[in-house]
């Protein structure tokens, strides 16, 4: 099996005619990539290097962003390799790979949204008794169930298409999202419904919770005094932010990938590439500036003397 999955390559048809203009894509995307590889890091760097910030929400933005990371790196460089090739190609094992590991690290993000959530009710909510509740057992509970439990999920719809037989070898697309389930001659039933099932555990179940969580949030707040209103609006608003653009891009790239159109490849390039572009750059500034002790450590790091 694996001989075959080896020896079975698939071109890539998502992309706009770059034979004139790949030294300019590179070097656009590669600056990209780059921003989102420093942003991301330098965050994380500041949350490890300062005790003060070894708390269980910044713990949380740390995994959070290092997540956007390798997110990032399972799509850009095979990308800026192919802007500079004259064919777009990828073997089937690789693109089921880069399928596996797109999609378990997408998933985790709700989860540590979620783990976010529920470290900022209980500690707006339920004060007296953080210390107790967050614990590192509980951070370390919430960081391993984060990543594991999508990748089980997502290895299940991966060893699937990997038995599945192929018709197609033109992908559209720019990298191996659920487009290649357009490229099999008949889906298996496993998919269809473990597809179904791993939608529920890994989006739509943590966005109830997130949502629920918020809800008592506010709903508490807005009883309380405009100080405690204040410094809720303060911790949660960058979560929620975080929370809307990724769930949007989410939907998007379910929309895009099972939408059978005939879009120019242009237009299909700049659509794609807003799940992998805005998401990863929006997160280290929205963190970066709306959190005020990450915030301030920054300016430290950046302007000190």
């Amino acid at each position: 099996m694996d001989e075959v999955l080896n020896a079975t390559y698939l071109t890539l048809d998502g992309y706009v005619e770059v034979n004139k203009y790949r030294y300019v894509y590179f070097f656009i995307f590669f600056i990209l990539y780059s921003l989102i590889i420093c942003s991301n890091s330098t965050i994380v760097y500041i949350i490890w290097i300062h005790i003060n910030l070894h708390e269980p929400m910044y713990i949380f933005i740390a995994a959070l962003l290092l997540n956007c990371v390798l997110y990032s790196t399972t799509v850009y460089p095979k990308l800026l390799i192919d802007f500079l090739s004259e064919k777009q190609v990828i073997t089937y094992s690789a693109c089921l790979f880069q399928f596996f590991t797109f999609y378990t690290l997408g998933s985790s993000e709700f989860f540590l949204l979620a783990a976010m959530a529920y470290d900022r009710y209980v500690a707006i909510c339920k004060p007296l008794q953080y210390q107790t509740i967050m614990g590192k057992t509980t951070v370390s509970i919430f960081l391993a169930v984060a990543w594991l439990v999508p990748a089980c999920h997502i290895v299940v719809l991966t060893a699937g298409s990997a038995e599945a037989t192929l018709c197609n070898f033109n992908l559209k697309g720019i990298f191996c999202n659920n487009a290649v389930y357009t490229l099999q001659c008949v889906k298996s039933r496993l998919i269809t419904v473990f597809g179904v099932v791993a939608l529920i555990d890994l989006v739509i179940l943590p966005m109830f919770f997130i949502v629920f969580t918020y809800s008592n949030i506010f709903i508490l707040t807005y009883q309380s005094c405009k100080e405690v209103r204040k410094k809720a609006a303060e911790t949660c608003l960058p979560h929620l932010i975080v929370l809307f653009s990724f769930s949007y891009l989410s939907i998007y790239d379910v929309s895009i990938a099972r939408v059978e159109s005939d879009f120019p490849k242009t237009a299909r390039l700049i659509m794609t590439l807003q799940i992998v572009l805005y998401h990863p750059l929006l997160n280290p500034f929205i963190y970066g500036l709306k959190m005020k002790d990450i915030s301030k450590q920054l300016k430290r790091f950046f302007y000190h003397d």
